[in-house]
């Protein structure tokens, strides 16, 4: 024998007046489901009554099976009526929620973000200004003379052909888009007294691929330092202190020696980067070197009395190394999206 209720018109009118109850009293989706579970679901009580059935006398099913299919189509109505009125409600509910007022001004700006190659920029200046130097600039559409002869490029440097420096026309006039940020060094030489300390942020122009590691537009930061008595010592402390602004208090550089026509000795400079993601690692920053005697008689400086040193690395590098930027497209293309995650601040 089952363990359901013995059917009679009290048991029945009793389970069908409990599920209206319960559809009735549901106020949101939530509660309807419960009630429909509770009410009309293999458990319910009306379900349990309709298992007895197969207990019924034979005389009596079919006036039991009446009874309960009367009263299971009067719940089931009863469900699908109340659920029609939530669904209305709730829906009058979410579009109140969501209306918008076109008439009103809106309530707040949203709020912008420059651009995070700008900030970073800003901030490696400041790190020189805070160390006594000075930020120069100087044209991007650069003579020939400023961004190759006085550096002591040969006439046949490989950097001085078409495929790889943006020449003006008409070609004879001899002006280039400025390949790197060296002839703000030259013009600060000649138009500064010595000593010169000097730090040189701005665009560059490279007839390079846009891919994710190369842009034909880009930015970098050089420094120039002449006085007497300079040496390769000053160089490295001056890297040194500025990787640690940069990167942390573990940060360090280290050179590699490598050649340079403007630089004599030259080095590639290497940063280690103690937060890299992934793991702490040496990662390829830039180059340096000391001033080479010839750049420095270019500007008219004699190299028995003075000496210097250079360095430039690329702020977008810079930034991908600092930032975790995979892509250095994102850069360049203008989406506010990738400004904004920046902040203000980088």
């Amino acid at each position: 024998m089952s363990d359901a209720p013995e059917i009679t018109p009290e048991a029945v009118a009793a389970a069908t007046d409990a599920a209206l109850a319960a559809i009735a009293a549901a106020a949101d989706s939530a509660a309807l489901k419960s009630a429909r579970a509770a009410h009309v679901g293999d458990g319910s009580p009306l379900a349990r009554l309709n298992a007895r059935l197969r207990d019924v006398a034979p005389e009596r099913k079919a006036e039991f099976g009446k009874l309960i299919g009367q009263a299971r189509g009067r719940v089931t109505q009863a469900l699908a009526a109340r659920e029609a009125e939530i669904e209305a409600a709730e829906l009058t509910a979410r579009l109140e929620a969501e209306a918008i007022d076109i008439t009103a001004l809106p309530t707040r700006a949203r709020v912008g973000a420059r651009h995070p190659l700008t900030l970073l920029q800003e901030e490696i200046s400041d790190v020189f200004v805070g160390m006594g130097w000075e930020v120069a600039e100087g044209p991007e559409l650069e003579h020939e003379w400023f961004n190759f002869d006085a550096l002591n490029f040969d006439v046949d440097h490989p950097a001085r052909q078409m495929q790889d420096t943006f020449f003006v026309d008409p070609v004879e006039r001899h002006l280039v888009m400025r390949t790197h940020t060296s002839p703000v060094q030259v013009r600060s030489m000649l138009d500064r007294e010595l000593p010169v300390y000097v730090v040189c942020p701005g665009r560059v122009y490279r007839t390079d691929e846009f891919d994710a590691t190369h842009l034909p537009v880009f930015s970098q930061v050089e420094g120039l330092v002449i006085d007497r008595g300079i040496t390769m010592a000053h160089l490295k402390g001056t890297l040194d202190h500025f990787a640690r602004v940069l990167f942390g208090p573990e940060a360090k550089t280290r050179l590699r020696t490598n050649y340079f026509p403007f630089t004599e000795p030259s080095a590639e400079l290497d940063l280690w980067h103690p937060t890299f993601k992934g793991g702490a690692r040496w990662i390829e920053w830039g180059g340096c070197g000391m001033v080479n005697p010839n750049v420095l008689r270019a500007a008219g400086i004699d190299p028995e009395e003075y000496s210097g040193f250079a360095f430039g690395m690329g702020i977008e590098r810079t930034l991908m190394f600092r930032s975790d930027v995979k892509d250095m497209r994102d850069m360049a293309e203008g989406d506010v999206r990738f400004s904004e995650q920046f902040g203000m601040v980088v």
